[in-house]
């Protein structure tokens, strides 16, 4: 009977793992889904004026945050200088496969500069982040 106990606790342990998980995580990847599925349009829906450049630094601020708020295990996102690393790697990452499939659309191509303007959005936010867990640590001191 101790057997059984000892299996479904192991079991309940994963699925709190596993929904955790999913709810850090789920997030980031729908936001990848989201810049997906933009990047598969023949033209970005922006407003009229809006260039794209200052549009893929806003639209990876957000990436950046959601990645951050990943990292940190929730809100508010309070994340290390690691962390903002690895979360800028992450978007950076993304951003240049994000490019890659943009050369496969047609009216699209891939472009460094929207890479570059990619991983100065999710930097400003991540960095934002790592700035804010610093404030908080000595405004808690």
């Amino acid at each position: 009977m101790q057997n059984a106990t000892a299996t479904w606790c192991l079991h309940f342990e994963s699925c709190i793992l596993n929904y955790r998980l999913f709810r850090l995580w789920g997030p980031v990847a729908v936001y990848m889904a989201a810049i997906f599925y933009l990047s598969s349009l023949h033209q970005a829906p922006l407003p009229p004026g809006v260039s794209d450049k200052p549009a893929h630094a806003f639209g990876y601020m957000g990436f950046g945050f959601v990645i951050a708020r990943a990292l940190a295990g929730g809100l508010p996102p309070r994340i290390t200088l690691r962390q903002a690393l690895i979360g800028l790697a992450l978007a950076s990452f993304y951003g240049v496969t994000d490019e890659f499939h943009q050369r496969f659309v047609p009216g699209r191509s891939a472009d460094v500069a929207d890479w570059y303007s990619d991983t100065v959005g999710s930097a400003i936010s991540l960095f934002a982040c790592w700035a804010w867990d610093i404030i908080s640590r000595r405004s808690r001191q």
